[in-house]
């Protein structure tokens, strides 16, 4: 068996690590922008379409056992389209990692190291990526599957640690601007669950293809619970009207933890936790990134390029002028460009190559 396989609780933790790392920065902000006091009707409801998109993902992958989207898309449209689709994937998936780590790398700049540029925080990322992905195929996997039970009880213990900071009324009124804005338009936020589509490409890379489902359904209901309750902490805790430019909510929130004097600064315990989750999140993109260029290309070796996809990430994390300008990306494009590519796209591939294979048969 391939050693570079994952098992299922890998990938489980790989599908999670988009969540949390999105949840560290606009997640938060853009849903209580968007549904103000609906914001934890609006998710729950978001999270229960997310859960049955990923049962659907299932039942589709399951006509073609130990292929990814892209020889599914080889069925149905060619070579050529196969190479289409890749470079399509390729570009969505350095887009939102660039642009993620260069906000999430402005964050650090403001939060500690106000005088130190911020293409060195970056730089220092992409150099440990560089080296984890070079050494070691699965160490960066390995660490992520360690780390994440860890992310989830730190949120947990931060949720718990901050009820007596919560007023509860700020949920109120429950629909907030009206039903349509919570359970129409707003079924666009369905963007939050952008780890799912890492199950497009996990079949041949499971050493247990049979507990696909397992996979794709725990990792939903996991990324659910762990959206809600993040939520429910900024929600709680800070006024929608007032806070909604923090940087960091999540982190305001740590700042707020006391337990007597000799427990403050706990916020620190969680960024370094969060550091680790994020260069965790940024090396399986780059290594996706890998994989799907060895499928269009036929290079069997990819290890070679890792720096070269590291100093594209680089590039393009240093495009934007700003924050403001890497935020407005963040906030306003990705979502879209998200819900295209994740669930629009490649939910009607799967959906044609279906009715093809049907067909034939």
């Amino acid at each position: 068996m391939d050693d570079s396989r994952f098992n299922t609780k890998e990938a489980i933790a790989i599908i999670l690590s988009v969540a949390v790392a999105h949840s560290l920065l606009s997640i938060p902000k853009s849903l209580l922008a968007d549904q103000k006091s609906a914001a934890i009707l609006n998710i729950t409801f978001v999270s229960l379409l997310a859960i049955a998109f990923s049962y659907i993902i299932y039942k589709l992958l399951k006509s073609f056992p130990g292929k990814n989207i892209l020889d599914i898309s080889e069925f149905l449209g060619g070579k050529k389209f196969k190479i289409v689709l890749g470079i399509l994937f390729l570009l969505y998936f350095t887009f939102s990692g660039s642009i993620l780590l260069r906000n999430f790398c402005e964050c650090i700049k403001v939060v500690y190291f106000a005088n130190t540029k911020v293409q060195f925080i970056i730089a220092m990322f992409i150099a440990s990526v560089i080296i984890v992905c070079s050494l070691n195929f699965k160490s960066h996997i390995k660490t992520n599957y360690i780390i994440m039970p860890i992310v989830l009880v730190s949120m947990i213990f931060l949720f718990i640690s901050n009820l007596k900071n919560f007023s509860t009324s700020r949920m109120y009124p429950l629909l907030g601007d009206g039903f349509i804005n919570t359970f129409i338009t707003g079924t666009s936020n369905i963007y939050v669950f952008g780890g799912l589509v890492f199950l497009y490409f996990l079949p041949p890379l499971l050493k247990e293809p049979g507990k696909f489902k397992k996979i794709s359904l725990i990792s939903a209901i996991v990324s659910a619970i762990y959206i809600i309750m993040t939520i429910s902490i900024v929600l709680f805790m800070f006024a929608y009207f007032v806070n909604i430019n923090e940087i960091m909510p999540l982190f305001s929130a740590a700042r707020n933890i006391e337990f007597g004097a000799f427990f403050q600064r706990l916020e620190s315990v969680f960024l370094l936790i969060w550091l680790i989750v994020f260069a965790c999140y940024l090396s399986i993109v780059v290594m996706f990134c890998l994989e799907i260029f060895k499928s269009i290309s036929n290079i069997k070796d990819t290890r070679p390029l890792v720096p070269s996809f590291g100093l594209l990430f680089l590039a393009i994390t240093l495009i934007p002028k700003n924050y403001a300008i890497s935020n407005f990306l963040e906030t306003h494009i990705y979502p879209y460009l998200n819900i295209g590519v994740d669930f629009i796209l490649s939910g009607l591939i799967l959906l044609l190559a279906n009715y093809k294979l049907k067909k034939q048969r």
